[in-house]
């Protein structure tokens, strides 16, 4: 029997893709929520034989991907200038890293040299390792609550085995919670709202490759969309025209501000030139709000968005 709870999951940046750089529980722990994995892509070859029997034909194994999915707490690493434990994933979702020393660390989009990594799966007595991986995040913050980046990678699954769970060495820092906002939404400054979310929408595609055991070559990002939503509570039309400004595609930074207080622990999201896709009412405990639906442009090149954390 196992247990889905007791599980361990490990990733590490591939120095060559599909290569196992052999994540260690010492180095490579993340912490991460509702972790799941299976097949993806899976072919099963049907033969359609002529027969006496009306019987189906038995068939094929014709190769898979693997897929995992699951969440992690937006935080610091505890010490400004370091990257976090979750670093890895957020470069083989076509993310950048930018290392301060001693300052921050900064994660925008790339178009090129992106990055992969290798997950090992450990579940209660057998372990998954799956290599060559890359995939996309969503990101969701309410007020009061811990942010959240949740995961979708996919990758090349190795030999799978028994194994014990390792005892790994996990980042002690807390996460904050979404307080103390600072946001503003295209130059209004201080919006009441309870949500901020969104999705980097990347284009993963799977290519076949003959020459590979799984049926698979190099998962690769081939663009993104990123796209988010935001609920501020109405305002007075000569406070902020909502409606005018998505009719006449008006754009403009989005921004939290920084979250939390602590140096090493502290974080940012920003949309350098933001703009609206839809602007439909809302309702939050009878107040009305503006759901806003927007995209987010480059402003100096790939540049949509960042996650800044000092």
């Amino acid at each position: 029997m196992a247990l889905i709870r007791r599980n361990v999951l490990l990733a590490k940046d591939e120095v060559t893709y599909n290569t196992d750089p052999t994540p260690s529980a010492a180095n490579d722990a993340v912490l991460v929520e509702n972790l799941a994995w299976g097949p993806a892509n899976q072919r099963m070859i049907a033969r359609e034989h002529g027969r006496t029997s009306l019987a189906p034909v038995q068939q094929i194994y014709g190769g898979t991907l693997w897929q995992i999915t699951f969440d992690v707490r937006l935080k610091g690493s505890g010490t400004a200038g370091t990257a976090p434990e979750f670093g890895p994933l957020l470069k083989a979702c076509g993310m950048s890293e930018t290392i301060v020393a001693s300052t921050s660390v900064t994660y925008e989009p790339a178009s090129s040299s992106i990055g992969s990594c290798t997950i090992y799966v450990y579940e209660d007595g057998k372990l998954y390792p799956v290599t060559g991986c890359r995939g996309t995040f969503t990101f969701e913050a309410a007020a009061g609550g811990a942010a959240k980046l949740s995961f979708t990678m996919t990758g090349h699954l190795g030999t799978h085995s028994d194994t014990s769970l390792p005892a790994p060495t996990l980042d002690a820092t807390d996460p904050v919670a979404f307080l103390s906002a600072s946001a503003s939404i295209l130059g209004y400054s201080s919006p009441v709202f309870e949500t901020l979310s969104f999705d980097m929408q990347n284009n993963v595609i799977m290519p076949s490759s003959a020459n590979a055991a799984d049926g698979y070559g190099e998962i690769r990002i081939q663009g993104r969309n990123v796209t988010g939503s935001i609920n501020p509570e109405d305002v007075a039309k000569a406070t902020k025209d909502w409606i005018g400004e998505w009719k006449a595609g008006t754009s403009g930074a989005l921004q939290t501000g920084v979250i939390g207080s602590t140096a090493g622990n502290r974080w940012q999201v920003s949309f350098p030139d933001a703009y609206y896709i839809d602007v439909p009412p809302g309702d939050r405990e009878g107040i009305r709000t503006f759901d806003l639906n927007f995209g987010a442009n480059e402003s100096s090149g790939d540049d949509e968005v960042s996650i800044v954390l000092t």
